[in-house]
């Protein structure tokens, strides 16, 4: 498996902190709203990471929190006339409906910042008490100077951030330095929690970390991931402050995707061009959703147009296609079976496997499509080779984790069908009709 590492900016084989397992964190949502499609990008492309770990023969810890203290979720709260609980709890459902909707796996963990607060509390006052950081008025800042390896991440150099905050940062700020950032906020608003410091609540930078941090062993994980407009400052800061306690920075691997653009416009509330997920799912499916997220390497800005959706549609229509024809030929003739021809997968895989080559990997689909399509259209079929073409096509889909629905037929149905093909071949067409309909109203063709 080789992934590309944002740490050292390169492609690098993946070498796992325990052999033959893979611990991955995602950063999940703030839950003051519905679910876009830009948050839906890294859910997909983490899903098909995770599934081609497993695929891989290793086993998978995957967590992705719910950040549910925010300012954002306070002034969402008083807009809609509820408690930020009952806000919150709202949108966890929404975006938990989105994923299954999505056919993507559920995180071996999920935490709630306001599940994990006397972690992040005891969190912060090792840091305090380790001259890491400092409090004024109740609220607490982490020392961004004290850390020397600050912007191994995003390359960005501490000294260039105090020039570009020099003519803009108040007089009377609180912070010892510009770059100084809050673990924890002092406030008489939404919801507050007890510390030693003040009724408060965390800082949305500390509290990754410390999730990882109760989860995994000594905050360690092997692939950390997200979009990119987290990179900085949100993970840097992450990083800062495993720095400080744990001299690590989280991971082994950084991935980031990269972000969607609507008519090669980027996506935001101000051009009014924000899909929402849920819209989306409804007008599009599961499978053209998703084949339009991976259609994209994850490390490309991904352009949703017209045009791209239309040939999204045409491939997944062509995928659907031949399972409905072949599922229906197989159990027609009553030669269903589980074998699937492995090495395809594999190839298939293979594509997975170099830093998640998903478009590759949706060629090859594309390519078994093709193969499977043939198997059925010559004169002499071996209905081995279609049922063991069939299965491989399945087995594609799954580790990428497309639906696909076949309708199982009972013997009247294949009854019925075999009725409607004898009375087509003996030119009895008003009764073929009859049956024709009766099938088409059923499903069956």
């Amino acid at each position: 498996m080789k992934v590309f590492n944002t740490l050292t900016n390169k492609k690098e084989d993946f070498v796992p902190i325990k052999q033959g397992e893979v611990s991955i964190y995602v950063c999940g949502p703030t839950v003051y709203n519905y679910v876009h499609i830009g948050n839906t990008r890294p859910m997909i492309v983490f899903d098909v990471l995770r599934r081609t770990f497993e695929y891989l023969g290793y086993k998978v810890t995957f967590v992705s929190n719910f950040t549910d203290v925010d300012d954002k979720i306070i002034k969402a709260a008083k807009t809609e006339g509820i408690t930020e609980k009952e806000l919150t709890d709202k949108y966890v459902k929404a975006y938990e409906d989105v994923r299954r909707e999505l056919n993507l796996l559920f995180p071996t963990y999920a935490p709630r910042v306001t599940e994990t607060m006397q972690p992040i509390i005891d969190f912060i006052k090792d840091l305090v008490d380790q001259g890491y950081a400092y409090e004024v008025d109740g609220d607490v800042y982490f020392r961004v100077t004290k850390i020397e390896e600050y912007g191994m991440l995003s390359g960005i150099k501490v000294e260039d951030l105090i020039a570009g905050a020099s003519e803009r940062v108040d007089d009377n700020d609180k912070k010892e330095s510009s770059t100084d950032f809050a673990l924890w906020k002092k406030t008489d608003e939404g919801i507050q929690f007890d510390s030693p410091w003040s009724k408060g609540r965390p800082g949305w930078h500390t509290e990754c970390v410390v999730m990882i941090n109760d989860i995994f062993e000594n905050g360690r994980i092997d692939i950390h991931g997200g979009g990119q407009d987290l990179k900085f400052p949100h993970h840097e800061n992450e990083i800062a402050q495993s720095m400080a306690c744990h001299h690590h920075p989280i991971a082994n691997v950084w991935m980031h995707n990269q972000m969607i653009n609507i008519n090669n416009q980027k996506m935001s509330k101000s051009l009014g061009n924000v899909l929402w997920a849920k819209d989306l799912l409804e007008e599009l499916g599961c499978n053209v959703y998703k084949w339009l997220m991976l259609s994209t390497h994850y490390r490309n800005p991904l352009n949703f147009t017209d045009e791209v959706l239309m040939n999204v549609k045409k491939e997944v229509e062509k995928v659907e296609n031949i399972i409905k024809q072949a599922s229906l030929y197989l159990q027609v003739n009553h030669c269903m079976n589980d074998e699937y021809y492995k090495e395809d997968v594999d190839k298939m895989v293979e594509a997975l496997a170099d830093d998640l080559n998903t478009s590759l990997a949706l060629t090859q689909i594309l390519g078994q499509v093709k193969v499977l399509n043939q198997a059925m259209r010559v004169r002499d079929k071996d209905n081995a080779v279609i049922a063991r073409e069939y299965q491989t096509l399945l087995h594609m889909l799954d580790v990428m984790g497309f639906i696909h629905q076949t309708k199982q037929l009972s013997d009247d149905d294949i009854a019925m069908y075999q009725d409607w093909m004898n009375e087509k071949a003996n030119k009895n067409y008003e009764k073929a009709d009859i049956l024709r309909a009766e099938l088409q109203r059923k499903g069956i063709i």
